[in-house]
């Protein structure tokens, strides 16, 4: 069976409450995820191994982190695999999800016109990257969805004292991969993560300027929604999932999932 996939905007984010309780649902499971691990192509490599060990079937629903915890927060999904720490334990701490555990990192890399009109390749750190940005007449393009990558991207900026509302800033509250797609259209900056970006990069007409500093550090956590709060969500197949991206097969996979021989997804479940 084709797994289902929706990618969702503010307008279509109801599309994924229904009841989980028919004897139908028994056997699907409902993961909300961010849009790169969606547009990585990481997925659609991973799922249909778990599917064939497992016999579940996990209908997929792509969003922002922010989004992503709002619908665990709902009791909508199942499990959430997403990448912001403090959002991440915020959402734990209150409850709505259990047993976190460590998946796998990437990190951010900054990417613009190959000619880089801002000079940002000779910076030392990201916040003299995002200063230089600000203050060169260049454009940069954020998600601006609620995202890990966006939530990423404003905590760098409030290290710099600057507010991203210079007259270069769009937010376009769209998908890592959009984003990307808008960046090189307008020869413009943006921050994303290395997985989308290597899945995109023979698309754009753009260059990795930046890369390197320990604060793009980009991890990503699987969370199962708390089955004390939401009763009816599949807790026994979330687990399975969960269980099995963990283990030392889904973890060997992650770390063999390559687009152009390199490799998009270190993983960290056993560190």
């Amino acid at each position: 069976m084709k797994k289902v996939i929706f990618s969702l905007t503010a307008s279509s984010l109801l599309l994924v409450s229904y009841s989980a309780s028919s004897a139908d649902d028994v056997q699907r499971i409902r993961l909300a995820t961010t849009t790169s691990t969606y547009h990585s192509g990481l997925l659609d490599y991973l799922l249909p191994k778990f599917e064939h060990d497992s016999g579940y079937k996990v209908d997929v629903i792509a969003a922002g982190t922010g989004k992503a915890l709002k619908m665990g927060e709902n009791g909508d999904v199942d499990l959430v695999m997403t990448h912001a720490p403090k959002a991440e334990a915020s959402f734990v701490e209150h409850g709505y999800g259990v047993m976190p555990r460590k998946l796998m990192y990437n990190d951010f890399i900054i990417v613009g016109p190959e000619n880089d009109p801002a000079h940002i390749a000779q910076q030392k750190d990201v916040a003299q990257v995002f200063k230089q940005i600000a203050t060169s007449g260049v454009s940069f393009i954020s998600r601006g969805d609620d995202s890990g990558t966006h939530k990423k991207e404003l905590g760098i900026w409030a290290q710099t004292n600057i507010e991203p509302n210079f007259g270069g800033y769009r937010s376009v509250g769209q998908g890592m991969g959009p984003t990307l797609n808008m960046a090189s259209e307008m020869q413009a900056y943006t921050m994303t993560d290395r997985g989308t970006w290597l899945a995109y990069t023979n698309k754009l007409d753009l260059k990795v300027l930046f890369q390197g500093d320990k604060a793009l550090f980009n991890p990503y956590q699987v969370i199962l929604i708390n089955p004390e709060r939401y009763p009816t969500i599949n807790y026994q197949g979330a687990k399975a999932f969960s269980d099995w991206l963990v283990a030392d097969n889904g973890q060997k996979l992650i770390n063999d999932f390559k687009l152009n021989g390199q490799q998009l997804f270190v993983a960290n479940a056993n560190e």
